[in-house]
């Protein structure tokens, strides 16, 4: 096993990228009403809500997915409470944070454990969130970061419908 890595994917989004960068640049206090079932509290440490370098703290629920195939919905099992705390990177030009993990659950297994999301514009209501991942364990027989990877792909893709409703008041 790897000691150290990157994983990177797409998440397409029906909501605008100045939208979703908003919401993950500023306004990451909606995110318990918006997605509480991945998300229960956010809270800001040093900074403030938009400052770069600002060190927040998550309260959120790891858990693996899977599908309903009878109600065609995913669900998550083995909800685990963690908490992360993390210092905020904002490039408003590329429309890109990176969130690098400073204490927490995930910082117990991981020496590097950094997130970057960049919302990149498909056509006049869609983009695209690149998300990327880049970890380096702490011992060598702790997990790569796989759950945390899809956790925060499924952040990205639950918050698109929360961004709609606002994007369609507008």
């Amino acid at each position: 096993m790897a000691m150290s890595g990157t994983y990177v994917a797409e998440v397409p989004l029906k909501g605008s990228a100045e939208k979703h960068y908003k919401r993950w640049r500023s306004q990451n206090n909606l995110f318990p009403d918006a997605i509480g079932h991945h998300v229960q509290g956010v809270t800001v440490h040093d900074g403030d809500w938009e400052s770069h370098g600002s060190i927040k703290s998550w309260n959120y629920t790891l858990g693996r997915p899977y599908f309903t195939l009878s109600l065609s919905v995913w669900s998550y099992e083995d909800g685990k409470p963690e908490v992360i705390k993390e210092k905020r990177e904002i490039d408003d030009e590329k429309m890109a944070l990176t969130f690098r993990g400073l204490e927490g659950h995930v910082m117990e297994q991981y020496k590097v454990y950094n997130v970057i999301v960049q919302f990149i514009p498909k056509s006049k209501e869609g983009c695209v969130c690149k998300v990327t991942l880049i970890w380096e364990k702490l011992k060598e027989d702790s997990p790569e970061p796989v759950n945390y990877m899809k956790f925060v792909k499924s952040l990205v893709a639950d918050m698109d419908d929360h961004v709609l409703k606002g994007q369609n008041k507008a």
